[in-house]
């Protein structure tokens, strides 16, 4: 008896509910056909203020970005200027003092290292600016052969050791036993500047001690994997795929002292990109180093 009950009572007032639901529908369906055509204008309203509204958030949007890409050709432009200025001032200062007195024969090495020095300083910043303006260029071709990895990597090595003057050590190279004798199908002197301008930079970001391990190794069958690790300086989390945009660079004072342009992980990304490959960097946080890998596929 007391079951029956119970679903008499539920089948009541499922009924009840369902005569509501269906009422509602009936009143809301009336309403609407006695009042369309103030409906349709509440329709248009909603649909043209939202429209207005997505403008305004596409047109805010647009304008972020620009005040964005302005700042940064501002900060390149600066920046380039800097790198550009610099060692000329240098080179015509030393070269004002071996014309203007008589200087040791020792002294005299000493201002020709300095100026070779600042040479090459300006000419890697106007490569960095014409590579840019090269890897930009989507529909230019690639001059393709198979390259030995190891090898571009360990002539990528000694050119660092010698351009920053560093010993044998400051950079150290393993080459995993798979990875012997690995090629990849690519264009040589672009794959060359990629890889030297993760060398630079961990040596730049290192600071005084430079401690940088480099890794050549085989990801599986296909891919191939250079992996550049520093103790620099790290990079912030946030800041991780930030790095590959063209004029990017990491914001803050202490950033600041470390001069560029904002163009050399561009670079690596594009010509990684190019070659089927993918870069990307990895840091456990501000001062505990940082670690590049290029992924590359086999030929």
């Amino acid at each position: 008896m007391r079951i029956a009950g119970r679903r008499k009572s539920a089948v009541f007032f499922l009924t009840f509910g369902i005569c509501l639901v269906v009422l509602a529908l009936a009143l809301n369906v009336g309403w609407i056909l006695l009042n369309w055509r103030e409906v349709a204008l509440l329709v248009l309203g909603i649909i043209f203020f939202g429209l207005i509204i997505a403008g305004l958030v596409l047109n805010t949007t647009f304008l972020v970005r620009e005040i964005r890409r302005n700042e940064q050709h501002d900060a390149f432009i600066n920046a380039v200027t800097h790198e550009l200025k610099t060692p000329l001032a240098s080179m015509r200062l030393y070269l004002e003092t071996l014309k203007s007195r008589e200087v040791p024969e020792a002294r005299r090495q000493e201002f020709y290292d300095i100026m070779l020095a600042d040479g090459d300083r300006l000419l890697h910043t106007v490569e960095q600016v014409l590579h840019a303006g090269r890897t930009a260029q989507k529909k230019r071709s690639l001059n393709l052969a198979h390259v030995e990895l190891g090898q571009l990597v360990r002539e990528c090595l000694e050119l660092a050791r010698l351009r920053h003057g560093l010993e044998a050590d400051a950079i150290r190279y393993h080459e995993a036993p798979e990875a012997a004798g690995a090629e990849v199908s690519g264009d040589r002197e672009e794959l060359r500047a990629a890889v030297s301008n993760l060398l630079d930079n961990a040596v730049k970001y290192s600071d005084k001690d430079v401690r940088v391990e480099v890794e050549l190794a085989p990801l599986d069958e296909r891919m191939v994997a250079v992996r550049v690790k520093d103790n620099g300086i790290g990079i912030h989390r946030n800041q991780l795929k930030r790095i590959f945009k063209r004029f990017y660079r990491v914001p803050g004072q202490f950033m600041a002292r470390f001069k560029g342009t904002g163009l050399g992980l561009f670079i690596v990304r594009s010509i990684v990109e190019r070659h089927g490959g993918r870069v990307y960097a990895e840091s456990e946080g501000l001062g505990r180093g940082s670690t590049f890998t290029i992924r590359l596929p086999r030929a």
